[in-house]
């Protein structure tokens, strides 16, 4: 219950404040990027039930000569990377929040198709609401295995509390403003999740 209303509290006074940013950000993506400016992608929340993510759109729709979309490297702009290195892309999400879908700390929501791909232990990180940010995202977010950041997850399902939480937020301050960890050292893009051995 604590959890709750600090999630609500804080992502509704943040909505407030940032507002006159993420306006902005929405006309720089329209006039860069075009329409919508909003991206949606179904997501796995808590116990693996479906619910729309909200993020900023940071890739173009780019095609190839079939209309088959372009891989996400040849789709994120130069623009698009800047979004995602500040993460403005992820303001969107405190609307998650404050619907209940999300909270600010927790594991990230990944893919639906990656659900039948997690073991036993890999699925624990579903047992609680996904998160804005997570303990894996600022030990390493994208610089580390995946079979590293579901351990990360995990240990934090079985570790959570207000003050872990509190240490988090602050912890993902700190790496928003240094811009670190945000891609993977080959790509523009986290690699996709193919299963552990």
């Amino acid at each position: 219950m604590i959890k709750r209303i600090f999630d609500f509290s804080v992502s509704f006074i943040a909505l407030l404040l940032l507002s006159p940013i993420m306006l902005i950000t929405a006309v720089l993506i329209a006039v860069k990027l075009g329409r919508p400016v909003i991206f949606l992608q179904v997501r796995p929340g808590k116990n693996g039930r479906p619910f729309k993510m909200m993020k900023f759109r940071s890739m173009t729709d780019k095609r190839d000569a079939n209309g088959e979309l372009l891989p996400d490297e040849l789709r994120l702009s130069p623009f698009g990377t800047k979004l995602r290195s500040t993460s403005l892309d992820e303001l969107p999400g405190l609307l998650n929040v404050l619907k209940g879908d999300m909270s600010l700390v927790g594991p990230r929501p990944l893919l639906m198709e990656y659900l039948p791909l997690y073991n036993n232990f890999q699925k624990r990180r579903m047992e609680v609401l996904p998160g804005i940010t997570g303990w894996a995202q600022v030990n390493g977010r994208n610089a580390i295995s995946w079979e590293k950041k579901f351990e990360l997850d995990v240990w934090y399902v079985d570790h959570r509390n207000f003050w872990l939480d509190l240490r988090i937020l602050w912890m993902t301050l700190i790496k928003v403003f240094k811009r670190s960890d945000i891609n993977a050292q080959e790509s523009q893009t986290a690699h996709k999740f193919l299963g552990s051995k």
